[in-house]
């Protein structure tokens, strides 16, 4: 068959007008601009014009492109190569190994294509199906070892209908282009199947059963764990001024979190933060296994000095993915960083298609499109019952940590945690800087509500009386309330900062989350008379360090009990001297 052809018309930074000249066009298709070099620009079909003009998004720098180029479309949607190979990666948005380019070249050059998966690794396959089973899209055809998981081969999910399966290969080694099985349908047309098929990144997977989250999703950091949780499935959005932490956020929780999977999407970081992810990952080791962090991280880099309709594509580019591994029945989290500069980079394209601009020159439609990314987040529930899932949390900067503009908004309404970055806590060097009164959380948290609530409650409180301080100084207040001041900074101190720079404080596990949370507790609700609010400053700096030394402890520390019972003793001390009076 005959592709259809086209000519370039005009060009407008990323965007570029083609006429049609052969065959018809659909919107989301891929089309190709040939240049007078021979090299082929890929490109995305946004936008069909009434008559023969068509609108395209290149991903790739447009320089020397002309008017009269041709223009190749393929018929075809952008797609992602799905198969055993993709953990441990680092992409671009079009699946193209960074790695392997720059093997080519030292600086990206442009039309310059690798096959997103290796097709010649050989993979030891188990078949689970023999000849005269019945299949359908998504049946599991067998397995092969993928790192430290066993990565399921399906028949492509596009496949509708039930085949019979006319052949199956017997266990052994095999590459992703080697025919594993030929199944035939009812009419009697058959189909070869390999272990790697194409998806649509723009279409989501279709659920086979969805469920509500519920389960809290551990991180290792103890604020989002007791205050403001995640779930498995979830999603959360942390929006925040430049330089609050963003970043440094979402790799911890990449690091330490119980996701099996993790997926980073770099859609518009800046560049030297992309550069120090694709360096440090590999290095790192994953404390839960033992081995290399990247055996279960999968990363998608496009940096906000990429063009922008590339930006666009990482994100869809690392969803798709996180479906896939959902399907195989793991857990996975996508780290969006930053869900802004993709924005942006719709508003670009949005203007140079001359559309009628929304709010601050976002295009209209742009809650529909946040909405629906976050939206591809959620609990499975798979045929053999197994539950699986995918969380996305998105990270937003507004400018000038303006929380009212568009993206942040439209991001608020279709997240279940907010977890709000402050530039006050940042620039006094609290991490993480999240904020403690107006974050918030739908989901459950490893704590009890109420005990969530007496947190709170202390937070609050202790903020009020910090304005108090300000206003009056120390002696406009009692000793009673500086005394509830001097608990909710200890809280804030001990318990919701970390160090994230110290192996042990910097990540905490349930346990001795609930540890710590029973020790705060039992501080918070011991009463103390003491005379002077000096002293009472000077119990409470004893309790902090002391508390502070404990959690630099491992828990089978031959030390880690007799810090826990000196903490114990500071606190009786002075519930002692209530006693006496």
């Amino acid at each position: 068959m005959e592709k259809a052809k086209g000519k370039v018309v005009s060009v407008n930074e990323s965007l570029v007008g083609a006429e049609n000249t052969q065959g018809a066009i659909m919107n989301g298709e891929v089309a190709y601009i040939i240049l007078e070099d021979g090299k082929r620009l890929k490109a995305e079909v946004i936008d069909v014009k009434p008559g023969k003009l068509v609108y395209l998004q290149v991903f790739e720098d447009t320089s020397w492109m002309k008017v009269g180029d041709i223009v190749e479309f393929t018929g075809l949607p952008l797609a992602v190569k799905l198969g055993p190979g993709i953990l441990g990666t680092v992409t671009d948005g079009l699946q193209n190994p960074l790695y392997k380019l720059a093997e080519k070249e030292w600086f990206l050059e442009r039309g310059m294509v690798v096959e997103p998966l290796d097709t010649n690794v050989k993979w030891h396959f188990t078949p689970q199906i023999k000849k005269g089973d019945v299949v359908s899209g998504s049946s599991i055809l067998g397995t092969v070892p993928e790192k430290m998981f066993q990565h399921k081969i399906f028949v492509p999910f596009s496949v509708q209908g039930d085949y019979t399966v006319e052949h199956i290969v017997a266990e052994g080694d095999y590459t992703i282009k080697d025919t594993i099985s030929t199944i035939k349908d009812s009419l009697g047309n058959t189909m070869d199947l390999t272990m790697a098929f194409d998806w649509p990144v723009k279409k989501p997977m279709p659920f086979h059963e969805r469920s509500v989250p519920t389960e809290t999703l551990p991180t290792g950091m103890r604020i989002l764990d007791a205050l403001f949780p995640i779930a498995y499935g979830g999603t959360a959005c942390s929006p925040g001024p430049f330089g609050a932490g963003k970043t440094v956020l979402q790799h911890s929780i990449a690091k330490h979190s119980r996701a099996d999977v993790v997926i980073i999407a770099a859609c518009g970081e800046r560049a030297g933060e992309a550069v120090e992810v694709f360096k440090d990952f590999p290095e790192l080791i994953d404390p839960r296994t033992g081995k290399s962090l990247m055996d279960r991280t999968y990363i998608v880099g496009n940096t906000s000095s990429m063009p922008v309709a590339a930006r666009e594509a990482s994100v869809y580019m690392a969803t798709a993915v996180g479906e896939y591994y959902r399907k195989q029945g793991l857990d996975v989290l996508i780290l969006a960083d930053s869900t802004s500069r993709w924005a942006q980079a719709l508003r670009e394209t949005s203007g140079r298609k001359e559309e009628i601009p929304g709010p601050e020159a976002f295009p209209m439609y742009i809650s529909t499109l946040i909405s629906a990314f976050y939206d591809r987040a959620g609990v499975e529930i798979l045929p053999d019952g197994s539950k699986s899932s995918l969380s996305i949390i998105g990270t937003v900067s507004p400018a000038g940590g303006n929380f009212d503009e568009p993206v942040t908004q439209a991001t608020l309404l279709s997240t279940g945690a907010f977890l709000g970055l402050s530039r006050e806590l940042s620039d006094a060097r609290k991490y993480p800087a999240i904020d403690r009164i107006d974050s918030n959380s739908k989901y459950s948290s490893l704590i009890s509500d109420g005990e969530v609530r007496f947190l709170k409650d202390l937070l609050r409180e202790g903020k009020t009386i910090a304005s108090n301080l300000v206003l009056m100084g120390e002696r406009g207040i009692t000793n009673e309330a500086y005394t509830t001041y001097q608990k909710s900074e200890l809280l804030d101190a001990v318990f919701l900062q970390q160090n994230s720079f110290q192996d042990v404080d910097g990540v905490t596990n349930p346990e001795r989350l609930r540890l710590m949370f029973n020790m705060v507790k039992k501080i918070i609700d011991t009463s103390v008379h003491i005379e002077t609010k000096e002293d009472i400053r000077s119990h409470f700096n004893f309790l902090r360090q002391a508390f502070i030394d404990w959690n630099y402890m491992k828990m089978d520390d031959s030390n880690f009990d007799n810090q826990k019972s000196k903490i114990l003793n500071l606190v009786k001390q002075k519930a002692h001297v209530k006693e006496n009076v």
